[in-house]
């Protein structure tokens, strides 16, 4: 059965998602980070940088603190689980001595529009050590005046004076996890937050005046079901955050260890599932809020909301992002980097990034260099992310790309699995343009792996189902 939300423009299919729901990327980036290879040499990295100080490229850097007291068992980041927070002085000085090892290779003139803190849990740090790390970060880069600054909080140990300092040393954005608020879900992922702990927060973070607050919740977690998701979104809707994330729950306990002390019969079905996505659709944009696109969602006057309806909005390893393209520059233990035409991913153990900064190396354990066939297709693959359309000449406008021939024509295979796709009505193609119809938004990383060499090669891989 089909449900159009008219003001919306987003149609929910159950039988076509029900079709479609295979595993794919997410395409936080193109190719995917599972085409990072260990055989990847520094030299490209060093040279990618070099042009993109050529260019002046603007600098969008990400900061990876990995610890937590405990485990999340839903979680699937890099983490380092201790109550010994000794740990993050030898952190914190390896972090300075490779932060001071990047920006010599990086030209003074490059400006710093986007910063991000995530872990792991960032308010791990006490504030002194914050304030140190955010002091050594602007000794090293220039900062623009209106650059989006933002950090991620686990509410569980926040106090307010935390919060009031964050803000006042110069974050503008602040994000936590709620992921539910049922205490029986909590306690089955072992992630306690009481009701009154999450407004108090949001409350501390409203008073320190912070320009955006996003919140992010999980569906899919062991004793959801439609009624008790609906009261998370209703108390949700309640701390009327600026923005919120919806994530699916991946349980691949094959990958995420962690994972096996989820009650596995406990897990909503599919089906279950899949009411739950409609259901969380509906009531998200009956309250006013805008879908940006897979799992987003953001008040019609927030920036995302405003760039996709310019086309204005992108995409890269941390989600939407209202920034022009930049280069990423990831510091710290796992955390990934993601300039114009190189990816890397730096050491996943400790003892291994710490080895790294002591040889004086890169601590980049591996990567990938893309050619001029991977950039291309991840132009397409974004504008379709992001604008749920591509048009050929505004594509080459957009990204500086020149075609001697029709989109059709340069991806003959492509437009014929399109052609598929379109029977089912998630999209329209013409020659020079394909724009993805309300049905197929859900959809959209189906339409886009169309364009993903990679995966047509694989015969298995371990990504999230697409809804």
């Amino acid at each position: 059965m089909q449900v159009l939300d008219q003001a919306l423009n987003l149609a929910f299919d159950a039988d076509l998602i029900q079709k479609y729901n295979c595993s794919l990327p997410r395409y936080t980036s193109y190719p995917p980070a599972t085409e990072l290879s260990t055989q990847f040499p520094e030299q490209d990295w060093i040279q990618s940088i070099q042009r993109g100080n050529d260019r002046k490229t603007p600098l969008s850097l990400y900061c990876h603190i990995p610890f937590c007291e405990s485990a999340c068992y839903f979680c699937g980041c890099n983490t380092v689980i201790t109550q010994h927070k000794a740990v993050t002085e030898t952190y914190l000085d390896y972090l300075q001595r490779h932060i001071e090892q990047v920006s010599r290779y990086l030209s003074d003139d490059r400006l710093v529009n986007q910063m991000h803190w995530g872990g792991g849990t960032p308010n791990y740090l006490s504030i002194e050590q914050v304030q140190h790390l955010w002091k050594i970060l602007h000794q090293h880069f220039q900062f623009t005046d209106d650059a989006e600054l933002s950090i991620e909080v686990n509410p569980r140990p926040l106090t307010e004076s935390y919060v009031s300092a964050l803000r006042s040393l110069g974050f503008n954005r602040i994000s936590f996890g709620i992921q539910d608020f049922n205490p029986v879900v909590q306690e089955a992922i072992n992630r306690i937050q009481p009701e009154e702990m999450l407004f108090q927060a949001m409350d501390w973070m409203r008073a320190a005046e912070f320009e955006s607050i996003n919140v992010d919740l999980i569906y899919g977690l062991p004793f959801q079901d439609l009624n008790t998701f609906r009261e998370t979104l209703h108390k949700t809707l309640a701390l009327n955050p600026d923005r919120i994330a919806v994530f699916n729950f991946a349980y691949v306990p094959w990958m995420k260890p962690i994972q096996r002390r989820i009650p596995y019969d406990a897990l909503p079905s599919a089906e279950e599932k899949l009411d739950i996505l409609q259901m969380t659709i509906a009531t998200l944009t009956e309250a006013g809020y805008t879908f940006i696109g897979m799992d987003h969602f953001a008040k019609p006057d927030d920036e995302l909301a405003i760039a996709q309806r310019q086309g204005q909005l992108h995409r890269n390893f941390q989600g939407y992002t209202t920034q022009p393209d930049s280069d990423l520059i990831g510091f710290g233990m796992t955390s990934i980097g993601m300039l114009n035409d190189v990816y890397t991913q730096n050491q996943k153990r400790l003892r291994d990034y710490y080895r790294a900064i002591d040889y004086q190396t890169l601590p980049i354990e591996r990567g990938v260099t893309l050619d001029a066939d991977d950039i291309l297709r991840r132009s397409i693959i974004m504008e379709l992310m992001c604008q749920f359309q591509v048009d050929r000449d505004a594509l080459a406008q957009k990204y500086g790309l020149s075609f001697k021939h029709s989109l059709e024509a340069h991806f003959p295979q492509e437009y014929l699995d399109l052609r598929n796709l379109e029977a089912d009505g998630l999209l329209t193609l013409m020659p020079n343009r394909i724009t993805i119809t309300p049905i197929g938004r859900l959809l959209v990383r189906n339409i886009a792996s169309v364009f993903d060499r990679y995966l047509r090669a694989q015969t298995y891989n371990g990504f999230s189902k697409a809804v």
